[in-house]
């Protein structure tokens, strides 16, 4: 049996260009194209920034007085610096640069073919395919993709922890150098204890930003490794429990998307602590002790996803009212 295409979004409002790509929410195979396509901005955008760095980076001149904004981050992660957070070999820079152009290559053809040439809905192409197709009042199905994104979050998580204990390490400022972390801590009580603030023993303002040490940063990456993919798991065999439901109706597309812009404005929040007064995981050496600038932008960014959220949260309640 075919799924239907007729509805849309963009009827139900004059406002059409706030709807963006609700008007596909009926349509899984589109949808699925736009979300490949914009993962293919990103990307492009990543790369392209990154090559346009490295041919304006002007040696000895520290990267925050250049205003750089992607290359700080690759040095944090060890690659192309040396004593002292030096920059020593740009060439890293512009390979991962390229990477990600060849990577929102792909993804662009991808998102094109989703568009254009495959079904507009999963259900209708039939086979393995149509397992991801989704119905917004089908837990179940819901929590068969929530879980597939918990498991590539989880994945994501290992890779820095792989970075920074396999392969060739990352920078730590309190030594001034590049080196593996060989003993991450992986103490539940000392990790966890970051959530709610408590620091050796005592409470800190700065709550998870108060980690001073990479052995900390880098087991707690450990452990929300395994959380993700294990919670990935739980969520692709077992539907959300009804309790669950009623805290978080999942019954439209709207409503889900309300719930991820709350958690992306929540990341951003907690983010920009971070940016303004860790130097353990934002290094002085590539950021400068002067990032009230930085941390605003961050600060910023959560508010905007946050009005996202109360926007998408009241056109769930209206529309579906």
């Amino acid at each position: 049996m075919a799924v239907s295409t007729d509805k849309s979004f963009a009827a139900d409002t004059d406002l059409s260009w706030l709807v963006g790509n609700a008007r596909l929410i009926d349509l899984s195979g589109q949808l699925l194209g736009a979300h490949i396509a914009h993962a293919g901005l990103i990307m492009f955008w990543a790369g392209a920034t990154t090559i346009t760095e490295v041919t304006r980076f002007i040696p000895g001149v520290p990267m925050y007085e250049q205003g750089l904004t992607l290359l700080p981050h690759l040095a944090t992660l060890g690659w192309g610096v040396g004593v002292g957070g030096e920059v020593v070999d740009t060439y890293p820079y512009f390979v991962i640069g390229i990477l990600h152009l060849v990577a929102s290559a792909v993804l662009g053809a991808g998102g094109l073919f989703h568009v254009f040439r495959a079904p507009a809905i999963l259900y209708n192409a039939g086979g393995w395919v149509a397992r991801f197709h989704y119905e917004w009042n089908d837990p179940k199905q819901l929590g068969l993709i929530l879980g597939h994104h918990l498991i590539i979050l989880g994945l994501g998580a290992f890779l820095l922890v792989i970075k920074a204990m396999f392969v060739g390490g990352i920078y730590d400022t309190t030594l001034g150098n590049v080196h593996l972390i060989s003993h991450p801590n992986l103490n539940p009580t000392t990790i966890f204890g970051y959530l709610v603030g408590i620091k050796d023993g005592s409470w800190n303002i700065l709550g998870i930003a108060s980690v001073d040490n990479l052995e900390d940063v880098i087991g707690g990456h450990i452990w929300i490794g395994l959380i993700l993919i294990a919670g990935g798991i739980w969520h692709i065999l077992v539907q959300p429990f009804a309790w669950a439901r009623r805290i978080l109706p999942i019954t439209n597309g709207e409503a889900i998307l309300s719930y991820s812009l709350l958690g992306l404005a929540l990341i951003a929040f907690i983010s920009a602590v971070f940016v303004g007064y860790n130097t353990t995981v934002f290094p002085q050496e590539f950021y400068g002790l002067e990032r009230l600038g930085l941390a605003n932008i961050q600060f910023l960014l959560g508010v905007v996803a946050f009005l996202g959220y109360v926007w998408h949260s009241w056109r769930s309640r209206q529309i579906y009212s």
